[in-house]
């Protein structure tokens, strides 16, 4: 029996193997299902054994060692959809290579054992020098992907401190001409339309600092202060709703919502959830904000009417640089202003004060996103301050 033919008489029980090895790739793999751990993975064992059947030339020999190829006969190949599946799922370059290196080792693993006596003395040197090769490109593809991260990060820290001093400017003179008798009221329709567009930038540039602060090994910080919660939501409400005076918005608050939360960075999490819930929401239909305080935690609330997410795309929400689109959306819909970042950033402050934050969507409730804080502070910070 050849390898090939070994591979396809023996396929299911590699590609237990495979889905074995992904489930241990955390947190990515966490809540992804049997079938989406080993998506494309019968594909791309089937493109394999096509390669090692077909005849093939020096010249092929080289091109293939050469570079990749996506596309195959007018197609994107499998592993090509399986990389970009796996990155929408969260896996990082490092994880997607070792799934490779795993499948490799699979093979060649249960491809001895089945040879037994006859197996040949060459066969173990190939397989060390396969595992060798594996571990240097896993200790290669480790430090490049630190070090592009490293520098995307820093990159995204200096862009998004340099942006704020023009734009700052900006905003001052839109600021003057608002004031009563500069401009004409044609002039104040469009000094309206910069501020509030400034505003939309000033809210992006902040995402894009917090994420970046994240990424280089800081916590977003948080300074807890004895407060009404109720009265947080009230601004944040406010201030959403002035912003987008088409919208319907309800305000429902219930029970006791005194605790410990910092303010500002609260307010930060309800304008990134209500914001979330104007674009994905659907026109005309209210977006319910809900506080209500439990005996020992405060449960807020942000609900709407939109379309359901799907279930794949429930994986993932929570990662930075994620755009969902609807489900009855088409591919030609225009992408949002959005960076991808808000839905993280909220998690990320919601995780510091020691809460949780989760979403539930179907589509005869809606999506509803749901936060739950201790009453009593139990995060990040050491010595919260009393107010």
């Amino acid at each position: 029996m050849t390898l090939a033919e070994f591979i396809k008489e023996n396929i299911d029980s590699i590609l237990k193997d495979w889905e074995a090895f992904a489930l241990t790739l955390q947190p990515a793999a966490e809540t992804m299902t049997a079938l989406a751990l080993r998506n494309h993975a019968k594909e791309i064992l089937l493109a394999i054994v096509r390669d090692i059947e077909a005849a093939q030339t020096d010249a092929q020999q080289v091109d293939k060692s050469k570079g990749w190829a996506p596309v195959l006969d007018g197609k994107e190949t499998s592993a090509a959809t399986h990389g970009a599946l796996r990155h929408l799922s969260g896996f990082d370059l490092r994880q997607l290579a070792a799934e490779y290196r795993a499948l490799r080792a699979s093979v060649l693993k249960l491809w001895r054992e089945h040879l037994l006596a006859q197996e040949d003395p060459l066969l173990t040197e190939i397989t060390r020098f396969n595992e060798a090769v594996d571990q240097a490109l896993a200790e290669s593809v480790a430090r490049y992907s630190d070090e592009v991260s490293r520098s995307r990060d820093t990159f995204l820290a200096i862009l998004g401190h340099d942006l704020r001093s023009p734009l700052s400017a900006v905003s001052m003179s839109a600021h003057y001409l608002a004031i009563p008798g500069k401009v004409g009221s044609e002039e104040l329709r469009a000094v309206v339309r910069i501020r509030h567009s400034v505003l939309t930038m000033n809210l992006m540039i902040r995402d894009l600092l917090e994420y970046t602060r994240t990424r280089l090994g800081k916590s977003i910080p948080v300074l807890p202060v004895r407060c009404d919660i109720g009265h947080v939501c009230e601004a944040a409400h406010d201030e959403v709703q002035a912003a987008n005076p088409d919208c319907v918005f309800d305000l429902e608050m219930i029970g006791d919502l005194r605790g410990m939360v910092d303010p500002p960075r609260f307010a930060q999490v309800l304008s990134n959830l209500l914001n979330n819930a104007i674009q994905y929401g659907t026109e005309g239909q209210p977006i319910t904000l809900l506080a209500r305080g439990d005996k020992d935690t405060i449960v807020i609330q942000v609900m709407n009417r939109g379309p359901a997410i799907s279930a794949d795309a429930l994986q993932v929400i929570f990662n930075p640089l994620v755009q969902l689109r609807a489900e009855d959306s088409s591919a030609a819909d225009p992408l949002s202003t959005s960076l991808g970042l808000g839905l993280y950033i909220a998690k990320e402050i919601v995780t510091a004060h020691g809460g949780l934050l989760h979403v539930e969507s179907t589509d005869r409730e809606g999506t509803v996103f749901t936060v739950e804080l201790p009453r009593e502070f139990k995060g990040r910070t050491k010595m919260p301050r009393t107010h």
